[in-house]
Formats: structure tokens, C-alpha cells, sequence
């Protein structure tokens, strides 16, 4: 070898050390690796936003696929199969956004992690859409338009596809801007503004509109006021009692006792009747027994688990813990019976009117259907639900235990109460007009009892505006963003509608 050569490769170099050609492949292998490294981690972390895109999107198209083996593969009922697939679409919009409402002041409270949250809701939701919903609906959305007006069965498919497909992107939108909106009302909107662009303003019965509307109002403030009733209640015999312990072996079961009635009456209309005929009256019989039954087994319960507790609230709200979890579980299954037949409504619909060749005003969900429905609310929910589950249960106001079992109570009883009125409300606005009553009550009591340094001399010192604003226990930006939501849901919705009926009217001319 030169000497050169041999200079240059045995010339010491920093620190000492010399290297040789095995070492400078090695360096470069090492830096080639790094390279690889990362480029392996900036895809990962680009790739991880659409994971879960991915596998909505895969749910979506095995939809329909198992809507085609259901129905040939004919030109006449392509339109079933891409019915399925947007029916798909909507479930997994309604686990991404309405269920999260159930949810949320549970795991805002703590009482149960994001994990359990979302195993329980997908049980619980899956069970009640299959075992207790289903039942016979009407196919325009509780009678929104007359069947009559959309007799032809080529326009009333089109208006159905169009209520469906514009409910479900409204309430993704809804979903986006982190809104908590009525899956029940973004159907309703969407069934209006297809009818509408199909036959006009006299298609449209007013009254049942009307009512949908004063729903907007009562359903949240009866949830509110029950809420803050129920944590008034709370608050006045339990938590300032000078025995906290003691007072909570008294009232916990009283407590327990109402939830487990009201639910016991609600389950009683939405399963029982498909086996009796079940009016308002055998409902509430049926839970006045169920709840004084679980109240006499919750007093040996609730004074075991109490023993050895100190007297102080951080213990009372462990004894809250079990019973939010449970009517929490209740709720998810009170709203799949319900809510999801709601939902696939226009679906059920396409698909009668495809089989039978004629609208109706009343069709049997097909079981399909229903488990399309089920199951999509399941992945919606584990995909996209823990935004709106955070935003429900921690980021409106500060739950814990005892106020978020406030909320699930208040929105059993509500359901029960409009049920005997015969008002159309909606679960998600119950619900988060719920917590929302939580919050402003303690607003109301915090400045009700002012803290010793706000009294100077026997009087109430004023606060200033700055020190008033820090002391909101309600986020006024949700609040306005959510009331917001509510309000356009139904116009909204039916804009969408109408327009993608029009466009789909046109298409097929």
C-alpha cells in the first residue's frame, strides 16, 4: 500500500482514536439507519389521524356489502345497498357524537375511565337497539310529512336518502366543532327539508314541527332544573350535615332507590311492551316496586361500605361511585332502544319502499337494519366519542360523583315525565342540560354564601367584574356554542336536505 495512503488512514484523529474503512461503513450504516428512523416515525405520527377514518371507513363498505347479500345485486336495488352504506355513515356519527352525552359526566367525574366508559356504552347501546328498540316507527319521522304527498316511490327514496345522508354530515360537523347535538332532532331536519324540496310547504305538518320546537326549550331546562333539584337535595341533607356518614346511610339508598324506579318504569314502556300492553300507569307501578325494592337492599349495602369511612365529602364520593356507573349503563341502553330506531328510521324506510314499492306511514325495522345501526354506534364510539365525552364530561364544568348521578337521574325522570305529557324530547339535550343545571345551581349557591372576606362590617362586598368572571362555574363559550348548535340543528339539517334531494332529483331525471 503507499505511504501515503497509509499516512492518511493511520493519522490520528480527535480524542486519539484513528479510523479505519470498517468504521467509516459502519458510521454511515448508522446514519443511513437514523435516516430510516425517523422517516419511520414522522409516517407514524402523520399516519395515526387516519387510523381511525380507516376503519369507519371499513365498516361503512362491509355495510354494504352485507346489505347486497340481502338484496340481489339488481339495478333496482343498488339503491338499498347505498342506503346501507349511508345508514352506516349515520351510526357511526351518532357513537361519535350522542352517545359521548351519556357518558361523559360519568367519566368526567372519574367514576370511570375513557376505556370502561366505552366498553360499557357499546355493550349497553348494542343490547338496547337489539333487544328493547326495533319496534314499529314511522317511516317520515313521527309523522313529520304526510306519506300521501310522496307517494311515488322513486320520490319518497330519494327524500329519505337525502334526510339520512344530510342528518349524518350535520351531525359529523357537530362532531368537528366539538357540539353535542340531537341525533332525534338532525333526522327530524333532514326528513323536513326533503319533504319540502319534494312537494312543498303543505306536505309538512306544522303542529309536530311545532312541538319539536318547544322541545328545543323544555327538554334541556327540565333536565337542568331536576339536576340541580337532585343536587340541592344532595348538598342541604347529606354533604352540610355535621354526620356526613350518617346522613348518607340514610339518603344514598333513598337515592339509589328513585333511579333504580325511574329506569324500571322507562325499560318497562320501551321492552315490556312488545311482550303486554303497557300504558304510563302499569309503567310507573312497575317502578314504584322496583324502587322500593332496591332501596330496602341498598340500606345494608350502603352502611357496610360505609363502615371505617372519615367524615368528609372526599368519602361520600365513593359511596356515589357504584350507582353512577350502573345508571350510567342504564342510560346507554335506554338510548339504543330508543334513539338508534330514530336514527335508521329512513333507512328502514328505503328499504320497505323498495321490497313493497310504496310509501307507508309506519314500517317494522328490519333486525339488519338494527344491527347496522348497533354496531355502528359502537365504532363511532370508540373511534371519534372520546372528543365529545371530555368536552360532556370535564370542559363544561367540573363534575364529580355526586353532581354527574344528578345527571343521569335527571335525565331518567325527565325521559318518564315527557313520556306522560306526551312532549318530544331529546336525550342529548336533557342530558346536557343536565350538567349544564349542575353548574349554574352551584353558581347560584356559591353566590348565595359568599366567602368571609367578600363580608366587610355585616355587609356584602361587591365583587369586581373581573373577580365575578373567575368565579363562573360554567364555561360561557361552550355554553353559547352548544345553544348555538341546538338552535340551527333543524334548519341546518334540512337545508342539507333539500339540497341534496335536488341534486339527486336532477341526477335522475
Amino acid at each position: 500500500m503507499p505511504a501515503t495512503l497509509h499516512g492518511d488512514l493511520s493519522r490520528p484523529r480527535s480524542g486519539g482514536l484513528s479510523e479505519t474503512p470498517d468504521s467509516n461503513q459502519w458510521k454511515t450504516l448508522d446514519k443511513d439507519l437514523g435516516r430510516i428512523s425517523h422517516i419511520e416515525y414522522a409516517t407514524a405520527y402523520v399516519a395515526r389521524p387516519l387510523i381511525a377514518p380507516g376503519i369507519g371507513l371499513a365498516f361503512i363498505v362491509i355495510a354494504g356489502l352485507g346489505a347486497a347479500l340481502f338484496f340481489d345485486s339488481q339495478p333496482g336495488n343498488l339503491v338499498v345497498i347505498a342506503a346501507a352504506v349511508f345508514g352506516a355513515y349515520m351510526a357511526l356519527n351518532i357513537g361519535a357524537n350522542d352517545v359521548a352525552n351519556n357518558m361523559g359526566p360519568a367519566v368526567g367525574a372519574n367514576a370511570l375511565s375513557m376505556g370502561g366508559a366505552i366498553i360499557i356504552a357499546a355493550v349497553f347501546e348494542t343490547a338496547g337497539a337489539l333487544l328493547a328498540g326495533g319496534d314499529v316507527v314511522a317511516t317520515i319521522s313521527k309523522g313529520i310529512i304526510d306519506p300521501a304527498s310522496v307517494a311515488e316511490t322513486r320520490r319518497f327514496i330519494w327524500a329519505m336518502m337525502s334526510a339520512l345522508v344530510a342528518a349524518a354530515l350535520w351531525i359529523n360537523l357537530a362532531t368537528r366543532i366539538g357540539a353535542p347535538v340531537s341525533t332525534t332532532h338532525s333526522v327530524v331536519g333532514g326528513v323536513m327539508g326533503a319533504g319540502l324540496a319534494a312537494a312543498g310547504f303543505s306536505a309538512i305538518s306544522w303542529p309536530v314541527m311545532g312541538a319539536i320546537a318547544a322541545s328545543w326549550v323544555i327538554s334541556p331546562i327540565m333536565g337542568g332544573v331536576i339536576a340541580a333539584a337532585f343536587l340541592a337535595l344532595i348538598k342541604n341533607r347529606i354533604i352540610y350535615r355535621d354526620d356526613k356518614i350518617a346522613a348518607a346511610r340514610r339518603w344514598v339508598p333513598i337515592l339509589v332507590g328513585i333511579m333504580a324506579g325511574a329506569f324500571a318504569a322507562y325499560l318497562a314502556l320501551k321492552g315490556l311492551k312488545h311482550v303486554i300492553s303497557m300504558s304510563i300507569g302499569l309503567a310507573l307501578a312497575i317502578g314504584l316496586v322496583a324502587g322500593l325494592t332496591i332501596w330496602v337492599l341498598s340500606i345494608p349495602l350502603v352502611r357496610r361500605q360505609s363502615v371505617g369511612m372519615e367524615n368528609r365529602v372526599r368519602s361520600l364520593k365513593k359511596l356515589f361511585a357504584l350507582p353512577l356507573i350502573i345508571s350510567t349503563a342504564l342510560l346507554s341502553f335506554a338510548h339504543g332502544a330508543n334513539d338508534v330506531a330514530n336514527a335508521v328510521g329512513p333507512l328502514a324506510a328505503v328499504v320497505h319502499a323498495s321490497e313493497f314499492g310504496a310509501a307507508a306511514g309506519k314500517v317494522e325495522i328490519p333486525q339488519w337494519v338494527m344491527v347496522i345501526g348497533a354496531l355502528g354506534i359502537s365504532f363511532g364510539l370508540f373511534l371519534f366519542g372520546p372528543k365529545l365525552i371530555r368536552m360532556v364530561g370535564s370542559q363544561i364544568t367540573k363534575l364529580n360523583p355526586m353532581r354527574a348521578y344528578c345527571v343521569a337521574l335527571s335525565a331518567a325522570i325527565t325521559v318518564i315525565l315527557a313520556s306522560w305529557l306526551g312532549l318530544p324530547v331529546s336525550s342529548t339535550h336533557i342530558a346536557v342540560g343536565g350538567v349544564f343545571g349542575v353548574g349554574f345551581f352551584r353558581e347560584w349557591y356559591m353566590d348565595r354564601h359568599r366567602r368571609p372576606s367578600d363580608i366587610s362590617n355585616g355587609t356584602t362586598r361587591r365583587l369586581p367584574p373581573e373577580e365575578r368572571r373567575r368565579r363562573k362555574l360554567v364555561r360561557r363559550s361552550h355554553f353559547m356554542t352548544i345553544i348555538a348548535a341546538w338552535v340551527v340543528t333543524v334548519p341546518a339539517a334540512a337545508a342539507m336536505s333539500a339540497v341534496i334531494y335536488l341534486v339527486l332529483h336532477t341526477a335522475m331525471i
